[in-house]
């Protein structure tokens, strides 16, 4: 039976789109498309002349035209995509009213150029136009779904196929299997992106809405069926079990179709998700465009904004953990809104709200890139005239306008100083940054903001909010309204959008020096101000040096040079002190070790001006300063990827500190973790910090604690090897290869998963035995060919678990001197290195393990007790909900031991559960005879006997209700049946054994004990 990537993804992924309303193209009528685009000029002309009424054909035909040329620029579609989108003059696809639109699919459509080409697996189509495509693989292939996403960097890399790039919006690529998070490549999993020129980002997607699938999904249609397994040359595949399975709508790859090409998100990802930002190219240090989309968690913030304000709900707060992009999320809803309001004939006005100068600069840079006209508030003056203005003037690009504004603007004076004009067509929309922070109602800024426009819709948006500790000041909530949506810190890490911090802390010998130092200076610590010393050159010295030589071995471990760093100082005359030692120490070196630092810059508000601090500071993105030396600048709103080291050299504190640290935490190469070196001694603030963010959590999650309570063989040895084979098996449904892949990939534990390989490689041998010795009688004892089909179901998972630890530990070739020096490195330099853990992963840990043993159904399992009892314990003895550093991460390594357990146990309980037909009652009753009075006996037999007496008795029992009630009777047919099946048929129970109608009743017992349960409980 075929059973490949074809059978098994890509010809069940096409029958769901066609489920979800899109028509398929046969592979014969590829020759109707225009090869140069792909468009198919004639559902193209039929579908644009029926949304554009009264266009003539030569008019389609000139616009057509206009779009393949357009297609051509280097502009990664942007002219192509703002067609597309557009709803004013001609209509490439009708927004408005999205079904009016013609979908369609077709699979192995080639994508050319000259002798060059590339076939997606499908390709989809809006009124003729190629702007999607779906790339498959089998589950467990090799490398996954990294290897696809690498050919096609090469291919959208390339100029030639740039023409595609260009009109391509949305992609997916799958290999059919669930997220392993925690991972740091998109290995497994289904992935979404939009195109780029040989840079594409894979992005997560976790639904967070329930579709109503009978609404969504047409009716399967066998004859539609039929057609598609012949345009694809395996009808044979039709009646397999694996087929049926593999077309079930909850599959990975399936979820993610629907998630994305349902027609009403369809709609919004294609209208509002795609933006594009203007920046330098580092290498050619020119302008260019970059297509971003939208993150899930951003879809569903800009979903929930537009319910809030369907129910009249003006204000609301939307937490987002830095680095999930707030300042994107601004932009997008910019876009959503103005066409939210604009149906309502209302126009909308924007504002960003910070509170800080650098802040208002950083946001009016973002969104300039992003192709808005941007307007900074600069004066009281210019507020007011902004605020009594009802005109919004629209980019040069065709973007919206907004204002961006510091809190301070919002003084009585420019508030008060004349009365607004209402204007019903006028909309004001405050996106107001780092809510949380210094936005406080006794002040006069904030209060200011909220009589600014009493009716303005004021959406908070905050990474950290902390609101417990300023609860004294005010309660949030009453200010900004409920949270709209939320999205927490570990989740941005399993998405792969930030990574985990680890923080060193500084080694003795450092310390002793520091120790040095301050003898020499011989100042007792309250007779002169402490940042006084911590600026002496004596001090700034060695730390210098440590700063310096730790930069450069962390540099060399890595082999990259492009590693920066930033030293948050005690004070600005640290900060420049450090500048100054570095240029007269290290910038003047001759013999420079290639990897240590080189250039360095000071940002602090009173050295140089404005545009030599934003040249700087561009620099060190760019990767041409080394280490930047700041004070209060740049901690907070400042995203550079290289910046993979952070110094502290003074405690930051409150809300503050969580939002210092995640400087470091952005996603960049291959590299895995973030690194702060803690010369202040950060742990208490740290633990502070946390305890108000789990507190927070508390209050939106519940608080978990609460829901806790040999070449040639004889015969004999044959058929014995085969009977070990089928045992092992026992456990797997191995006449459904789709359920056992899917049973398979669920083993993470290498050595059980290396056992069950070893039987398999073993079957593939006795088949080879089994012929050469003449004996071919014996291959009726067993489906070789199915355990062959196994076997390489066994070995992908192997391989991919092997490709996915290589990934993670990064133990290549070439980096394994690299290794070899960090760890000696480790030992002589630090004292510990451990990682920053959050509040919300305790919580996580908590949720899950509590989840994972109430999905357990055989609660009377000793080895479930046991782990039960295990938990009590420390339930009992510990304070599970500790926000130090040392309680969370020993409480997190207890919670992920039981939770491994658990899950196994409930996993090994699905797998015999299967074996049942999915009945739970006699899981239990096998798993007590196996343990107990049948210990000795093969599983596989104990299951052959049980199941055919419980297909006996729940026919009785199906024919007459009332059988239960009637104990007497019911025990006698029950035992009969174990006579028949355990004594007659199977041998299980011998008949001259003394015990053996003891024996039978024990089991009679349980079973009997089972249905009488399930009866009284109905």
């Amino acid at each position: 039976m075929n059973f490949t990537e074809d059978s098994r993804v890509k010809i069940p992924a096409i029958l769901h789109l066609a489920r979800l309303g899109f028509e398929y193209i046969p592979r014969n009528q590829h020759s109707l498309r225009n090869e140069r685009n792909n468009i198919f000029p004639d559902i193209f002309k039929e579908s644009i002349q029926k949304i554009n009424t009264n266009m003539s054909d030569d008019e389609v035909g000139r616009l057509l035209e206009d779009i393949a040329v357009s297609l051509e620029f280097d502009d990664l579609g942007r002219d192509f995509y703002q067609r597309l989108t557009s709803s004013s003059s001609v209509k490439l696809i009708d927004f408005e009213n999205f079904n009016n639109n013609s979908f369609h699919i077709t699979t192995e459509l080639a994508y050319k150029s000259g002798e060059e080409e590339f076939r997606p697996d499908i390709t989809i189509f809006i009124n003729g136009l190629p702007l999607m495509f779906v790339e498959v693989k089998k589950p467990n292939n090799r490398e996954g779904i990294i290897a696809e996403r690498n050919r096609m960097n090469r291919r959208f890399g390339a100029k030639h196929f740039k023409t595609f790039a260009n009109i391509t919006q949305l992609m997916v690529f799958s290999n059919n299997m669930e997220y392993e998070d925690g991972t740091t490549a998109p290995i497994m999993g289904a992935f979404y992106a939009t195109s780029a020129y040989g840079n594409i980002h894979f992005n997560y997607f976790r639904e967070e809405e329930i579709f109503n699938l009978t609404h969504i999904l047409k009716p399967e249609n066998s004859e539609f069926e039929d057609f598609i397994l012949k345009d694809n040359n395996i009808p044979q595949i039709k009646h397999s079990p694996e087929f049926k399975e593999n077309k079930d709508h909850n599959t990975p790859t399936h979820r993610l179709l629907t998630s994305l090409f349902s027609r009403e998100r369809l709609a919004f990802m294609l209208k509002y998700s795609i933006a594009y930002v203007r920046e330098e190219n580092k290498e050619t240090a020119q302008q260019e465009w970059q297509k971003h989309i939208m993150r899930y968690p951003q879809v569903f913030a800009t979903l929930a904004i537009e319910k809030k304000l369907n129910e009249g709900i003006h204000k609301g707060i939307i937490w987002h953990t830095q680095g999930s992009g707030k300042t994107a999320l601004a932009y997008y809803n910019i876009k959503f809104l103005t066409d939210y309001f604009q149906k309502k004939g209302i126009i909308p006005k924007f504002y960003f709200v910070v509170d800080r100068l650098d802040l208002a600069n950083q946001a009016q840079s973002e969104f300039a890139k992003r192709g808005l006209e941007v307007k900074k508030i600069n004066s009281r003056r210019d507020f007011v005239e902004n605020m009594k203005s009802t005109s919004v003037v629209m980019g040069s690009a065709g973007g919206a306008e907004i204002s961006v504004v510091n809190i301070q603007k919002f003084s009585e004076e420019s508030v008060a100083s004349e009365k607004l004009d209402y204007d019903v067509n006028i909309q004001r929309v405050y996106f107001i940054d780092e809510a949380h922070r210094s936005f406080n109602p006794k002040g006069d800024y904030f209060l200011n903001l909220l009589k600014s426009d009493e009716k303005a819709i004021k959406i908070a948006l905050t990474g950290t909010p902390l609101l417990k500790e300023t609860a004294k000041l005010y309660d949030s909530k009453t200010l900004f309204g409920d949270y709209i949506h939320k999205y927490y810190y570990n989740k941005s890490i399993a998405d792969g959008y930030t990574l985990r911090l680890i923080r060193e802390e500084i080694d003795t010998e450092y310390k002793i020096k520091m120790q040095e130092v301050m003898e020499q200076i011989s100042v007792k610590m309250g007779e002169i101000d402490k940042s006084t010393i911590f600026s002496h050159q004596k001090f700034v010295s060695p730390m210098l040096d440590y700063i310096v030589k730790d930069l450069t071995e962390f540099r060399e471990r890595n082999a990259d040079s492009s590693l920066g760093a930033m030293v948050v100082c005690d004070s600005s005359d640290q900060a420049k002190e450090l500048y100054h030692q570095f240029t007269e120490k290290y910038s003047k070196s001759e013999a420079i070790n290639p990897y240590a630092p080189q250039k360095v810059s000071v940002i602090l508000h009173d050295v140089n001006d404005k545009i030599t601090r934003e040249g700087e500071i561009k620099d060190f993105k760019n990767g041409e300063i080394d280490i930047l030396f700041v004070y209060n600048m740049l901690l907070t709103g400042f995203d550079a990827k290289r910046l993979k080291k952070l110094y502290l050299a003074r405690v930051v504190k409150d809300h503050n500190l969580l939002q210092t640290l995640t400087r470091v935490n952005r996603p960049y190469k291959n590299y895995q973790y973030g690194f702060v070196v803690d010369f202040a001694d950060i742990s208490k603030q740290f633990e502070k910090a946390n305890y108000n963010y789990l507190e927070e959590l508390k209050s939106e999650l519940g608080d978990e604690m609460e829901h806790y309570s040999n070449l040639f063989k004889t015969r004999e040895e044959i058929e014995q090897e085969i009977a070990e084979v089928k045992e092992t098996l026992f456990h797997y449904s191995t006449q459904n290869k789709e359920i056992f892949n899917s049973q398979i990939s669920e083993i993470t534990d290498k050595k059980e998963l290396a056992l069950l390989l070893k039987q398999l490689i073993n079957a593939r041998e006795l088949r080879n035995i089994i012929r050469l010795q003449g004996e071919e009688d014996l291959l009726k004892n067993a489906d070789f060919a199915l355990w062959l089909d196994l076997l390489k179901i066994v070995s992908a998972r192997m391989e991919i678990l092997k490709f996915a630890e290589s990934i993670e530990q990064g133990q290549t070739i070439e980096n394994l001197l690299n290794v070899a020096l960090e760890d000696v490195y480790f030992q002589f330099v630090k004292v510990s290195e451990e990682e920053l853990k959050i509040a919300d992963e305790l919580q996580e840990k908590l949720r899950r393990t509590r989840e994972e043993m109430q999905r357990n159904f055989d609660p009377k399992d000793p080895e479930f007790i046991s782990l039960r009892e295990e938990l009590e314990r420390i339930f009992r003895n510990k304070n599970l909900q500790e926000t130090t550093q040392e309680g969370m991460q020993g409480h997190i390594v207890i919670l992920d031991k039981i939770y491994n357990k658990v899950k196994e146990i409930n996993r090994k309980n699905a797998l015999l559960k299967e074996k049942y037909k999915n009945d739970e009652r006699y899981v239990r009753i096998h798993k007590e005879l196996k343990s107990n009075q049948l210990k000795n006996e093969k599983e596989s037999q104990i299951h052959e006997a049980l199941l055919a007496t419980k297909e006996t008795l729940d026919e009785m029992v199906l024919r007459s209700s009332h059988i239960l009630s009637n104990t007497e009777y019911f025990t006698q047919e029950l035992i009969n049946q174990i006579i028949v099946n355990f004594m007659d048929r199977h041998k299980i129970i011998k008949e001259e054994d003394e015990n053996a109608f003891l024996g039978i009743q024990n089991i009679g017992n349980l079973i009997s004990a089972e249905y009488q349960n399930g009866w009284k409980s109905w």
